[in-house]
Formats: C-alpha cells, sequence, structure tokens
C-alpha cells in the first residue's frame, strides 16, 4: 500500500508507515514518481520476503493460487466467497468495511440488500463444517472480521 497525503510532518509519515503502509508519497507529486515507486513495490512483491499464505487457525489461504485449506486439506469455495475470503483473510483480525466487502465481491454489479449476509453465512458454514478453528465475526453497522475462535 502508498498512502498519497497532503500530511507532510515527519510525525504524519510516520504514523502512515507504521500503519501498514510500504511507502508514503506527499502531494502534490510527479505522476512519474508515482509509478516508478509503483514498480519498486512490483518487484519487492516478487521477493522471498512475501508472505505467500496467511494462516489463522487451522485455515490456510494462499495469497498467489486463492486456495483455502484446512489443515492441508483444500476447501473448495463458490467464486463469490472465494472473493469474501481473500478480502478478510487479507485483514485477518481486523475489521472489514461492509461496503468494501461489497466492492470486491460484486464489482460494480447490482447487490441485493441481504446478498452478502447470505454469502458470509454459506461461508462460516463452510468453515464450521471444515474445523477451520475460526469464526467470521459481524460488526454492526460496519462490517465483518476473520479471526480465531
Amino acid at each position: 500500500m502508498i498512502v498519497l497525503s497532503a500530511l507532510d510532518d515527519i510525525p504524519d509519515r510516520v504514523a502512515g508507515l507504521d500503519a501498514g503502509a510500504e511507502d508514503y508519497l506527499i502531494k502534490p507529486f510527479a505522476f512519474e514518481e508515482l509509478v516508478a515507486r509503483l514498480r519498486v513495490m512490483l518487484r519487492r512483491s516478487g521477493s522471498a520476503d512475501a508472505v505467500p499464505c496467511i494462516c489463522v487457525g487451522r485455515l490456510e489461504y494462499d495469497l498467489a493460487s486463492r486456495e483455502a485449506k484446512v489443515c492441508g486439506k483444500p476447501l473448495p469455495l463458490p467464486r463469490r466467497e472465494l472473493a469474501i475470503m481473500d478480502a478478510l483473510a487479507r485483514r485477518a483480525g481486523r475489521v472489514v468495511m461492509r461496503e468494501h466487502l461489497q466492492d470486491h465481491v460484486y464489482g460494480f454489479d447490482d447487490v441485493n440488500s441481504n446478498a452478502l449476509e447470505a454469502h458470509i453465512s454459506r461461508l462460516r458454514k463452510r468453515l464450521a463444517d471444515a474445523g477451520a478453528g475460526v469464526v467470521l465475526h459481524g460488526v454492526r453497522g460496519v462490517g465483518y472480521m476473520l479471526r480465531v475462535t
């Protein structure tokens, strides 16, 4: 993640980097500089330091192949449940806003009011049935979080 901000004080930059940003670019900036920083991040993402798998409880989620496993056994997921898993696994232990999940799962498609909840419910059941040792915790009015039970 690159933070683009008009806040240029050192404490602001440090706070952005400590919050998880890999780079901090102060506005106004040259578009060429942003593109160059993106190229650096892309090179870095292919390095040996990149985390190929996220483990939460007994659930393993491979970022590269987008495959979920529980105790080494594949956990087949339909496309939209897999998209939910992807968004939640990447932010395990942190709340993912409902709007972000809808954008991640449905893109520009028109969404029924309870479609996301239906997919979350089915994913919860699959994870429980597989003994993943995780829970999809709903934060009322905000979003969802993947955490260890």
